[in-house]
């Protein structure tokens, strides 16, 4: 159900929210499709942790080949063990499936001011031209003390007020035990592995491995556990999404889906793809900032869910930035006298805000919307 204005051969146009405001792509009318091994890759990553650099390069080398083209790939030997994922995924489901004032106990809305928590199903609309998003999510974001390198103790004041993480989410989860432990041990073998990928990315653009190490230090760091329960015949008929079409904010995103799977993408030439599920491996995509620092060669590409199966799914999404008071411009490598950069510098936090105040009023908008109709609906009703 995308914004379905027409254009040449049958192809419509997609409503997209961005920071810098609504952007639209063209959408062929082609059915989704599996993509091909050429169209979203997969990338063996034991390279990288190889104490050769040429072996490095050839990491960053296939990571620019995905990166400029549809800008997913695939990862496998990433170092994230069966067991951390198995462990969280567990702990996701148990949680999900508590009665409803359990799940309320951290509800994002009545909870937090950074949108971590408990989002109910159908409470938010990423995408203004589909359905409300029918999933249920929990959030929560970078805490120093969680850190896997380690606690980095106190903290410059222009680091500091930029962190986001809240208690709440953990004091409202006491009762489910080892769900916290569950859900930071794979959190923090993301961050472990997002910091690698960093450095893979900097070769891959012809810069120093090390070019981002001390902006990753109090990185953006989002954990999302998604849930998508079995589609009812109402959402089938309604053509619902399970997360509307949209891009991804930071510099990269981790994701690990299990079997059920639902991801799709759509190529620059306008054809959702699917990104089928593949056993040990965890999808990686390019994110906004990143291709703003690249200057656009990178591509941050649209992708939405749906889950069709009569099965519950899970996906654990990873999102991955600089350290929010980092102001960052285009990088040296990416501009030259004839392709100059793009973009003016602005901080990480910055950026993420703008989105945040965008899909925040819009979600405010959809609310208002909802009361001002309810007296209509109980006439309806009765």
């Amino acid at each position: 159900m995308s914004t379905t204005t027409t254009t040449t051969a049958g192809t419509t146009k997609l409503e997209l929210r961005t920071a810098l405001g609504p952007v639209y792509r063209d959408v062929l009318p082609n059915p989704p499709r599996d993509c091909t091994p050429d169209e979203i890759p997969v990338i063996d990553l034991e390279p990288m942790f190889s104490e050769s650099l040429e072996d490095r390069a050839g990491v960053a080398a296939a990571i620019r080949a995905a990166a400029v083209n549809n800008g997913f790939f695939y990862v496998r030997n990433h170092g994230i063990s069966d067991e951390i994922i198995e462990r969280c995924r567990q702990q996701i489901l148990r949680f999900m499936r508590q009665p409803q004032a359990l799940k309320d106990r951290v509800d994002s809305h009545a909870h937090s001011r950074f949108y971590n928590g408990y989002l109910g199903s159908r409470r938010a609309q990423i995408s203004p031209g589909e359905t409300a998003d029918v999933r249920e999510s929990f959030s929560f974001r970078y805490a120093p003390g969680d850190d896997p390198s380690g606690d980095p103790g106190p903290l410059p004041a222009d680091v500091a007020r930029w962190l986001r993480s809240e208690d709440f989410v953990w004091a409202g989860t006491a009762h489910l035990d080892g769900f916290r432990a569950a859900c930071v041990a794979y959190w923090g073998a993301c961050l472990t592995l997002a910091r690698r990928l960093v450095r893979a990315f900097a070769l891959s653009l012809g810069l120093d491995e090390a070019y981002w190490d001390d902006k990753v230090t109090c990185p953006g760091a989002d954990a999302v556990f998604n849930y998508y329960p079995p589609r009812s015949e109402e959402e089938v008929r309604g053509g619902y999404v399970g997360l509307g079409s949209h891009t991804d904010l930071q510099l990269f995103t981790l994701l690990w889906q299990d079997q059920v799977g639902g991801l799709q993408v759509l190529t620059k030439e306008g054809q959702w793809i699917r990104a089928p599920p593949i056993e040990g491996t965890i999808v990686v995509n390019i994110g906004d900032f990143m291709m703003r620092l690249c200057n656009d060669i990178y591509k941050s590409t649209v992708h939405r869910v749906t889950n069709e199966s009569t099965q519950e799914r899970v996906s654990m999404p990873f999102f991955f930035g600089l350290n929010f008071n980092c102001v960052e411009g285009v990088v040296p490598s990416c501009t030259s006298e004839s392709n100059p950069p793009r973009y003016a510098p602005i901080s990480c936090g910055d950026w993420c805000q703008m989105r945040f105040k965008i899909e925040r009023e819009e979600f405010l908008k959809t609310e208002e919307g909802k009361k001002s109709a309810a007296p209509s609906a109980v006439v309806v009703a009765m």
